[in-house]
């Protein structure tokens, strides 16, 4: 047998359908291909992701179990957006544990827990400035966040963005007064965990 039809369709998933990869976000199903493995046939979703110019090859039987899944529905999208407009939950532990817990996240594939994360670590123009590692964990979720939306809305991610920033804005602790709140519990969090991040990076 050859490859699968241009528009085959496996576990209810088919060719050209964007999907969200839990490791690496939205992609789209390119083709359903055969290949064999040490003498067993072996049925493979190729999932193109464009923007990071790359391509997995996923077995058709195992999506599931990866966590493969369909683009949110809209009512999903519209609760990810109304988590940002919440109040940032900061738990007043180590920066290390906090870091670990926003990238599992991340790596979920759960819309709403990555707005949590893109929630959690928002700064606004008169708040303290992000460190490196959360400024690289804030950009992993927007990313998210912002090809999601862009997919499942059907609109450009600069547009996706601004309905973002928009959500942002209308979180309750965007005020000077605030900020001051909020980096003295950071200030309390980071001052244990400054050496421990140099001791990693230097490691």
């Amino acid at each position: 047998m050859t490859n699968a039809k241009k528009t085959a369709q496996r576990q209810g998933f088919k060719t050209g359908e964007s999907i969200v990869y839990p490791a690496h976000g939205v992609g789209q199903i390119v083709a359903i291909e055969e290949q064999e493995v040490a003498g067993y046939k072996l049925e493979l979703f190729v999932i193109s992701f464009e923007k990071d110019k790359m391509t997995l090859r996923v077995p058709t039987a195992k999506a599931a179990t990866v966590g493969m899944r369909k683009l949110a529905e809209t009512p999903l999208v519209d609760k990810a957006l109304e988590t940002l407009t919440g109040r940032a939950r900061v738990k007043r532990t180590m920066w290390s544990r906090r870091a670990q817990e926003y990238e599992a996240k991340i790596n979920s594939g759960d819309l709403i827990a990555i707005a949590e994360v893109v929630r959690d670590l928002y700064r606004s123009d008169a708040q303290p400035e992000q460190s490196y590692s959360e400024r690289q964990l804030y950009e992993a979720a927007i990313d998210r966040i912002v090809r999601e939306i862009s997919a499942v809305n059907q609109i450009t991610e600069t547009e996706s963005m601004k309905l973002i920033d928009e959500a942002l804005a209308k979180s309750p602790r965007r005020g000077p007064k605030n900020a001051q709140a909020d980096a003295e519990v950071e200030a309390e969090t980071e001052t244990e965990t400054d050496e421990e991040e140099i001791r990693e990076e230097a490691a």
